[in-house]
């Protein structure tokens, strides 16, 4: 509905003075114009070429084909069009350059680079940080970074082995069994990429706590293991780049450690985890796809047992650790803002050790039965979206057999 204010010299008046119409692209002046194609109102040359693209670019497509229709075949009309084609060549020619002038980096940096010194946000031109920060909203700076190989995909991650206490083991390589070398664990898994196992023995759930353990502690896994697998595809495996923007996006994503959530279902779990990850604030980063292939990644880390899911844990609990220690510096000058933030770390740091200490206990066959549930639960979400695809599809073609009105 156009949104239209009554004009008056005198609010006092009673004299009805005619309705003036608000432009429909700015909202700030009196629309004096229309456009031909759609009737939206508008109020100047600009906002008439930015009411919309389609509208402008078919309008002064038609008139152009309507002009050349009226143009007769002689010389000077030859010629006439023979200018015109020039001049637009010339044009794109120029544009060319300017994108080519604008993908280059000034001398200054430029020697930088050549000198092998680190550049920094702060080192860079105002053109050159506008134009990083255009090439980072379009993802163009995603395509330069070499994928990352999650090291639950490797083949050594098949091969991991803790002691009875859930520490490393000391192993003795094939390869140099000649020689009488020992290496550890935590060394074979620091070379192949796998995170670092506990340092010390973890102890009996008995002596933390004296009630029995909530048989809800494998679907609280689920949750807690997608969100490590989202934070570590989203940072393409460097948590330690940025920890506390690590902690806060598995705080977001993970129901039970960033809002004391409860599943008490692995497809309430699942559906949680993918209502964050298809939220306005990670949509860009892959959606639903994405969110479907971590489900896969939780099964994967679950086929693997005990020793991945304790390394997995360890790392986890690690990178809120980090990132509680960063808070600390920064709640000196924000302390209100990253109190809160504090305690949620500090309490995830306990719920993390504690089923670490639970899943160092459980036997095999827990794993291999949670994995099936993740993967019959992945199939029943797909049906659903596949099934909501094909109801809208159907919706559009219905509407689509309805008598369209034509435009004027």
């Amino acid at each position: 509905m156009e949104e239209e204010i009554r004009t008056s010299v005198d609010s006092s008046s009673s004299v009805n003075l005619p309705l003036r119409t608000i432009c429909h692209v700015c909202h700030k002046q009196f629309s004096q114009y229309s456009c031909p194609r759609c009737n939206s109102r508008y109020c100047s040359l600009q906002c008439y070429k930015s009411h919309s693209n389609r509208c402008t670019e078919s309008f002064m497509r038609e008139n152009v084909v309507e002009e050349l229709r009226q143009l007769r075949t002689d010389d000077s009309a030859k010629r006439k069009t023979l200018d015109i084609l020039k001049r637009f060549h010339a044009e794109e020619e120029m544009e060319d350059l300017d994108e080519e002038d604008d993908s280059t980096l000034s001398e200054e940096t430029t020697e930088k680079v050549l000198a092998g010194d680190q550049l920094s946000f702060d080192d860079l031109s105002e053109e050159e940080k506008k134009r990083f920060l255009r090439a980072m909203a379009s993802g163009e700076l995603s395509k330069m970074i070499e994928p990352w190989e999650a090291w639950w995909m490797k083949p050594s991650a098949r091969t991991i082995s803790l002691s009875k206490e859930g520490t490393p083991l000391v192993q003795l390589h094939a390869a140099e069994r000649m020689t009488t070398s020992l290496t550890s664990e935590t060394e074979v898994m620091q070379s192949s990429g796998i995170p670092q196992a506990p340092d010390t023995p973890l102890p009996p759930l008995s002596k933390l706590s004296t009630a029995e353990p909530s048989p809800l502690l494998a679907v609280h896994l689920i949750d807690i293991i997608y969100s490590y697998c989202f934070t570590l595809r989203l940072y393409n495996g460097d948590w330690q780049s940025d920890a506390t923007g690590s902690a806060l996006v598995v705080l977001s994503i993970s129901s039970v450690l960033g809002q004391n959530g409860k599943p008490e279902t692995v497809l309430e779990a699942l559906s949680s985890c993918l209502e964050q990850t298809c939220s306005p604030a990670y949509r860009h980063v892959g959606g639903l796809q994405l969110g479907l292939s971590l489900i896969d990644d939780v099964s994967t880390l679950l086929s693997l047992g005990c020793p991945a899911l304790v390394c997995l844990l360890c790392d986890l609990q690690r990178l809120i650790q980090a990132g509680e220690r960063d808070l600390k510096s920064e709640k000196r000058r924000r302390k209100s803002k990253w109190s809160d933030i504090g305690t949620k770390l500090k309490h995830a740091d306990r719920k993390i050790f504690f089923i670490m200490c639970w899943v160092h206990e459980q036997p095999s066959e827990v794993w291999s039965t949670l994995e099936n549930i993740v993967k019959m639960e992945k199939s029943s979400i797909m049906e659903f979206e596949n099934h909501k695809m094909s109801t809208k599809m159907d919706s559009k073609v219905k509407s689509g057999d309805k008598v369209l009105i034509q435009e004027i």
